[in-house]
């Protein structure tokens, strides 16, 4: 990262930082944020985001929320591909995998949809990050609105939200 990261982390925390960017710099992470004009009629919300920030759609993550077991996993996979729900569930140790209901998604984060964050949830919930983030020094995960990336290590990014890492895109 940048030399000025670290002011740029307390100037984010200060200017009422999202509550990723809070655990964020809490934790003493070193990351990037990075804002851009979001359409709400685009087409897909990650691909947009990866464009607007001229990066491959591999290297920015979606953050899904899904019911394994009657439990809610948080899964965590790059926008140019799709979650293996089947992968997803023997990976946190269940049998079936079902998208969460999207008010459930939000209830249980404390985000909106389309800006849902790994990093700083209400609750913590087992996390899944696909295991193709560990191929790339940084990834670009929602910073918890709709047009706002923080940019992180991979490893960071596990270590935070506790997850594991798992083959679970198709």
């Amino acid at each position: 990262m940048a030399k000025g990261t670290a002011k740029r982390n307390a100037a984010v925390k200060g200017a009422g930082g999202t509550p990723a960017t809070v655990a964020l710099t809490a934790a003493g992470v070193e990351f990037r944020t990075h804002s851009y004009a979001h359409d709400e009629a685009a087409a897909s919300w990650g691909e947009e985001a990866a464009e607007a920030l001229g990066v491959s759609v591999e290297r920015v993550f979606k953050t899904l929320v899904a019911d394994v077991d009657g439990r809610l996993t948080v899964a965590v996979v790059p926008v140019g591909g799709q979650l293996d729900l089947k992968a997803l569930a023997s990976a946190a140790g269940g049998k079936r995998a079902t998208m969460a209901d999207p008010a459930a998604a939000e209830r249980s984060s404390g985000y909106v949809r389309g800006g849902i964050s790994p990093l700083g949830q209400r609750r913590r919930l087992p996390t899944v990050v696909d295991a193709s983030a560990l191929d790339h020094p940084t990834v670009f995960v929602s910073g918890g609105r709709r047009g706002f990336e923080v940019e992180l290590s991979p490893t960071d990014l596990v270590a935070l939200t506790g997850a594991v890492t798992a083959p679970i895109r198709r």
